[in-house]
């Protein structure tokens, strides 16, 4: 992903330094390889979590939106607008909200630090912080994107992650031309 590049078969993950913030962590991740490859990367010793496997598309599984809204347009705009539709023949969108309810309700006390997929993660959020299903497509989760919630049970609170600088941010401050710095607050 930083490299910008379409991804290759043999493409192998870029070591991550040591990450303090997975210390004493329990590990879960989706069943699927991409998590499992993406804990293993992250360093952190996660069990597959049958719960936090990917939301199932059905027969859409594997094709483009645009192909999908080629051969079905009215299918699309139905999942599009309702969030209990699945003309797929999978998971809708309020059962992956429901199925991730359920989830964070099951946790043990202690921290757990999860893998899973975009689409997991906002049904989460939209969960955890009692949200209209409707919100779910207002929630834009990044790949390798990281977001903390802060609880137990029925009651979370979300926790916007702390910013820090890029790896290289000495080397890119030199690089910031100093007009751009003037008109700066």
């Amino acid at each position: 992903m930083r490299a910008a590049a379409f991804p290759s078969p043999g493409d192998l993950l870029e070591p991550l330094p040591d990450s303090p913030g997975l210390a004493g962590a329990e590990g879960r991740c989706g069943p699927e390889e991409r998590c499992l490859g993406t804990a293993r990367w992250l360093g952190l010793a996660a069990v597959a979590d049958p719960g936090l496997r990917d939301c199932d598309h059905g027969r859409w599984r594997g094709l483009s939106l645009a192909e999908v809204a080629a051969a079905e347009p009215e299918g699309v705009r139905a999942w599009l607008a309702d969030p209990g539709a699945a003309p797929h023949g999978g998971e809708s969108v309020a059962g992956l909200i429901g199925r991730m309810g359920e989830w964070l309700g099951a946790l043990p006390s202690g921290r757990v630090v999860a893998v899973t997929h975009p689409a997991v993660v906002r049904a989460a959020l939209v969960a955890a912080l009692e949200l209209p299903a409707e919100a779910y497509r207002r929630v834009d989760v990044p790949p390798l994107g990281r977001v903390e919630l802060t609880g137990f049970g029925d009651r979370w609170n979300l926790r916007l992650p702390r910013w820090e600088p890029p790896r290289d941010a000495s080397r890119r401050s030199r690089e910031i031309s100093p007009d751009f710095l003037e008109g700066s607050p």
